[in-house]
């Protein structure tokens, strides 16, 4: 069956909104109701749970609910917010299937708990920001209980809810191995991030030359290269690169350092690029190997990208290791001049080799660093952001519910020894403010002091396990002041990158 459809949902009227709110008994969210198809699609909340409202003139494919007939013959239906009703309603409606974003300024917003979409929306709304309200990595997946198609569904629903007609982006984020791109790409995501990191050989930042140049026959993987050793030497060795005024040299130690350390890591960034490749045509790759070790310097930035390039890799983005440190959830820590210095050079690498955007990675809450990174990128930028709203939903718990913030503080006090292990932080739980001296209505301050947004932001999986019903609850219970939070603290972080 046929249906007409317009170029784009038409949203409705406050009077449609009321109406179908009187016809169904439920508060109907005003941003979700939207005309296309010849129909009126809006999502309604109905206690704590939310459901798909549909008004329409005929049956609409995969739409199955509780259904009545009106007075002038239209079909009511209302269905549950399931993984059946999600696909669906991206068939019908095409603004709500996940895109590619090109080298539009864009930010990641990962949402952990799948009920951020709203509050990350109206954030980004006027800014000129292009979002990607889904994003997840595998491991936070395995530690979230989640699965990449939820993590795509729960985007949706939030996008639908909140009428975000401007189009999103779905990011499968720090991918490993070749399977789970496989998983990814049936779910329907359009941003893949490659992670080589466990290909990098951080030991070559620093081991002695002799013995790098001893490892060069057996250490690099010259046939996945598609490359040799002499090969190398006549592309590279003794060599000045002009990149916008920058002199990217490549004298035998630099050399030697750049395929020791990098070498592993493209091939691997190559085969995954393939993978991808073979299963799907729309899709847009970015590269990161920011957790890692070792800085990349300007000349390893240079070195890694061609050779990408050479091999036929095409990508949007890429996330080096820069100078100073990215931990979770805080401030940058370092010498801003030094990164600044730093960052301009690899832009101009990116502009030149490119263009592809430069990635910021752990890059939530690094407000000291977003002016430069708008200025050396001239706004070619991807900034990515994952624990920081779940860090806002901690905000809001410990205002609204103070006993549950206590019993997620004490576990993570509890776990941060063992959670902290794969991941880059250094705050202490030395530092933390005593719980027992602290009263309900101060409890907020928690998510301002370092060592306490460290140690709430790394333990998240734990308190998931422990008390993932309640805190969702939580914040279906108080949502509107969830997306308030969402919304202020976001802001934040995109105006300095608003276009």
């Amino acid at each position: 069956m046929e249906f007409n459809s317009t170029p784009d949902p038409i949203p409705q009227s406050e009077q449609t909104t009321s109406g179908l709110a009187t016809l169904t008994g439920m508060h109907v969210y005003p941003q979700s109701v939207i005309s296309a198809r010849d129909a009126i699609f809006a999502l309604g909340r109905e206690g704590l749970d939310k459901r798909l409202i549909v008004l329409s003139a005929r049956p609409l494919p995969g739409i199955q609910g509780v259904a009545r007939t009106l007075k002038d013959g239209r079909a009511l239906t209302v269905a549950p917010t399931d993984a059946t009703h999600a696909a669906s309603l991206r068939a019908l409606l095409p603004h709500l299937r996940p895109r590619r974003l090109g080298l539009q300024t864009s930010a990641g917003m990962g949402d952990r708990l799948g009920v951020a979409t709203p509050g990350h929306a109206r954030a980004a709304r006027g800014t000129g920001v292009a979002p990607i309200f889904a994003q997840q990595s595998m491991r936070e997946n395995a530690r979230t209980g989640r699965t990449p198609q939820q993590v795509i569904d729960d985007a949706m629903w939030g996008v639908f809810q909140e009428g975000w007609l401007e189009g999103y982006g779905a990011d499968a984020d720090h991918l490993k191995r070749p399977e789970d791109i496989d998983l990814c790409v049936a779910a329907g995501y359009t941003f893949f991030t490659i992670d080589p990191g466990d290909y990098v050989n951080n030991a070559a930042h620093a081991a002695p030359m002799q013995d790098l140049v001893a490892g060069l026959d057996e250490s690099v993987p010259w046939a996945d290269l598609d490359l040799t050793k002499e090969q190398l030497y006549d592309r590279y060795l003794n060599k000045t690169f002009d990149v916008e005024g920058y002199k990217i040299a490549f004298p035998p130690e630099v050399l030697v350092r750049a395929v020791m350390k990098y070498g592993r890591a493209i091939a691997h960034t190559a085969r995954m690029y393939r993978r991808l490749a073979s299963l799907t045509d729309d899709f847009e790759l970015e590269v990161s190997v920011d957790e890692t070790e070792t800085v990349t310097s300007p000349e390893e930035h240079f070195f890694f990208a061609r050779e990408l390039k050479r091999l036929g890799v095409q990508w949007v983005s890429l996330a080096p290791r820069y100078v100073g440190e990215f931990e979770k959830g805080v401030d940058y820590i370092g010498d801003l001049a030094a990164f600044e210095d730093s960052l301009a050079r690899h832009a101009a690498i990116a502009r030149h080799l490119g263009p592809y955007k430069l990635s910021i990675h752990s890059g939530s809450d690094k407000f000291s660093i977003y002016p430069a990174f708008a200025r050396q990128t001239r706004g070619v930028v991807h900034l990515k952001t994952a624990g920081t709203s779940y860090l806002e939903a901690l905000r809001v718990i410990a205002r609204v519910n103070p006993a549950l913030f206590r019993e997620i503080l004490a576990l993570a006090i509890e776990r941060y020894p063992i959670d902290r292990a794969t991941y880059h932080v250094s705050g202490e739980l030395r530092n933390l403010p005593d719980p027992a001296a602290t009263p309900d209505q101060a409890l907020g301050a928690y998510l301002d002091q370092f060592d306490a947004r460290e140690v709430l932001h790394v333990t998240y999986g734990s308190a998931l396990d422990a008390y993932g019903d309640d805190i969702i609850q939580t914040l279906r219970e108080h949502e509107e002041a969830y997306y308030d939070a969402l919304e202020i603290h976001f802001r934040k972080h995109l105006q300095p990158f608003a276009r």
